[in-house]
């Protein structure tokens, strides 16, 4: 590839969209942990029924941020405030374009020794480090990427472990390894525990349903802490998850892991454009789906439509806002969950084993997504109303789950069309077997689907929109 920046790379590549809806990149890999430990049908329900450790150590890049403008550095940065934001805290953390569309999301931990640590997907962490070097902030970072999808034999390292201890037996876990009752950490806030005789950082969270810890400290110490967790937990049925399951726990919880970021249009975002390597996610990440427009632009998404609405705060300066600004009262898409039906489902699977039959795109289990971000059309009547944006299985509820946005006339009960697979035999990624497309019905559900997440998370932290 002769470009070296990402605006080099949209000049000479032509349509944007079919660049990304044909990219060569491959299927996407959670690096390093093990597919399954056990199964990832026991590991689905371990999160419901008994305890599981997720460990996160390997998939989000890291940015370190610190100096005296290291605060008002992610301020700029964010829709979200600042006003209650100090030590020990934590917050996610939703960046935006100069129009206010998302780049991406993560959380930002503000540790009690001053530094901020931001970890999340590439593209929201290349937004942030942008502006650490060309915005005029005194800042220091340090940025730690994402472990090598094929290490090739190489030792890995990173500057953290991070794991998450999760379900409706997480706090006897965590109280046997702490040797006594855990601090009252209130909802994203951090303090410390006792792993095997070493204090280490935790914040309480939540992703499967149940609010657990996540902790996280130096990378040498992740074998050890790890090790005493297993060791810890067997009594109360811990249960490793596999990088298999790790990510479907978001179809039951509620986050649309992967917009695409919306950085390839605009003169404002053009000296972006140019400090972006032409080999970097923005310009060899993929799109995946039915719905198609020429105009990259419709794949772009709100804060508002994303479900990041009451984060939204105009008490400080930030990028993006005079945008919002202009589209705060309308009425805005909504992220809502899609229940499939199963026996239009089942067609999908039935193809596979009927010879000269039709044959349709394969439905991947727990995860479907075979691009890097999903955009399946989805209709009413005939008519467009929005889009699948992450979909899979969940053997908890036994069906098909997927997350997206719809129109704001759209409600819960709704039964609508969605077009599985790709046009015309499908595009050119190596992610996609030649295919008809299916309709398949699916019934708008809450966000989040899961009744134990919608009734114990905090205000705020993935409830419900719709």
């Amino acid at each position: 590839m002769s470009q070296k920046n990402l605006e080099q790379l949209l000049q000479t590549s032509g349509n944007t969209v079919e660049m990304l809806r044909n990219s060569q990149l491959g299927a996407y890999v959670y690096p390093v942990v093990p597919s399954e430990f056990s199964n990832w049908r026991d590991e689905q329900r371990a999160w419901r029924e008994s305890a599981v450790l997720f460990d996160q150590s390997h998939h989000m890049a890291e940015l370190t941020i610190t100096g005296p403008d290291a605060l008002k550095l992610m301020s700029y940065c964010t829709i979200n405030t600042f006003s209650n934001f100090g030590p020990n805290k934590a917050k996610q953390m939703v960046p935006v374009s100069y129009d206010g569309h998302v780049i991406g999301d993560g959380i930002l931990f503000h540790e009690d020794n001053g530094e901020l640590i931001f970890v999340g997907r590439a593209p929201t962490v290349n937004w942030l480090q942008f502006h650490a070097e060309t915005g005029g902030f005194k800042v220091d970072f340090v940025r730690d990427d994402r472990s090598p999808s094929h290490p090739r034999g190489k030792a890995v390292s990173r500057r953290h472990y991070r794991f998450q201890i999760q379900g409706p037996n997480a706090a006897k876990i965590l109280t046997k390894l702490n040797g006594g009752p855990l601090p009252d950490i209130k909802f994203f806030n951090i303090d410390y525990i006792n792993i095997g005789g070493r204090k280490v950082r935790a914040l309480r969270h939540g992703m499967a349903g149940a609010p657990g810890l996540e902790i996280w400290g130096p990378y040498a110490d992740g074998d050890f802490i790890r090790d005493t967790i297993i060791e810890a937990g067997r009594e109360f049925g811990l249960v490793q998850v596999g990088s298999r399951a790790y990510a479907s726990n978001t179809l039951e919880s509620g986050w649309i892991p992967s917009p695409l970021p919306a950085v390839y249009t605009r003169d404002n975002m053009k000296k972006y454009r140019e400090w972006l390597p032409a080999t970097g996610y923005e310009g060899t990440g993929s799109i995946g789906g039915s719905f198609v427009s020429s105009n990259i632009e419709d794949y772009y998404l709100t804060p508002y439509e994303l479900g990041y609405g009451p984060f939204v705060k105009f008490d400080h300066d930030f990028i993006g806002r005079a945008a919002l600004e202009k589209i705060a009262g309308q009425p805005h898409r909504k992220k809502v969950t899609f229940e499939w039906n199963g026996e239009d489902l089942a067609k999908i699977y039935a193809s596979l084993f009927v010879k000269g039959g039709e044959n349709y795109k394969f439905f991947d289990l727990p995860l479907a997504n075979y691009a890097s971000s999903s955009y399946d059309r989805v209709m009413m009547n005939g008519k467009t109303v929005g889009y699948s944006m992450f979909g899979g299985y969940s053997y908890n509820e036994r069906c098909g789950l997927s997350l997206g946005v719809v129109d704001p006339n759209i409600n819960v009960g709704d039964v609508l069309t969605l077009t599985w697979g790709e046009a015309n035999g499908g595009t050119q990624k190596t992610t996609v077997e030649r295919h008809q497309q299916l309709d398949v019905r699916v019934k708008v559900a809450p966000v989040p689907y899961a009744s134990t997440v919608r009734e114990s998370y905090a205000e705020g932290w993935r409830t419900r929109t719709a």
